[in-house]
């Protein structure tokens, strides 16, 4: 009766384990889509000139056209609605919130290096670029893990063929 008692107790921890192993690399797996839908965002927001600073000769980010281009793009890779709430298809569970856009132009000398105390976030810039920062949720599938949220961080460039 005993061995019978140890393999149930066997079966239960190692069936506990696979469900916490798994539910780790889901987590993974949605840290890295979230990073690379940020890049995307950032990147999109980054080649959004400023047609008039243009015409006059200046590389200058449009600020607003690099929010909604940034904005559409998360949406997309995200699966997400216009207020950032998952859409039925979306990997996420809980909204998505943009904590930091700021587009750093050439009110600026390049090479500039940009600081945010708040999010410990530190890079330089060699040209005119946007910074973004978005805080995820992951929805865990199993209560072994503790919550887990990451503030996604990252930067891009204009580029300059």
């Amino acid at each position: 009766m005993y061995k019978l008692m140890l393999i149930v107790l066997m079966m239960t921890v190692w069936v506990s384990v696979h469900f916490l192993q798994t539910d780790e690399e889901m987590a993974m797996k949605l840290l890295y889509q979230g990073k690379h839908a940020l890049n995307r965002a950032a990147h999109a927001a980054s080649q959004q000139l400023d047609p008039a600073a243009m015409a006059a000769g200046i590389l200058r980010i449009d600020p607003s056209a690099a929010e909604a281009a940034a904005a559409a793009y998360l949406q997309a890779n995200l699966q997400l609605d216009g207020q950032g709430n998952p859409l039925p298809n979306s990997p996420v569970r809980e909204r998505v919130n943009v904590l930091v856009f700021e587009v750093i132009n050439d009110d600026h000398s390049f090479p500039y290096t940009y600081r945010n105390e708040q999010y410990d976030f530190e890079a330089t810039l060699q040209r005119p670029g946007v910074v973004l920062i978005i805080h995820v949720v992951y929805p865990r599938a199993f209560t072994l893990l503790e919550p887990i949220e990451w503030d996604i961080k990252g930067i891009s460039e204009l580029t300059v063929t």
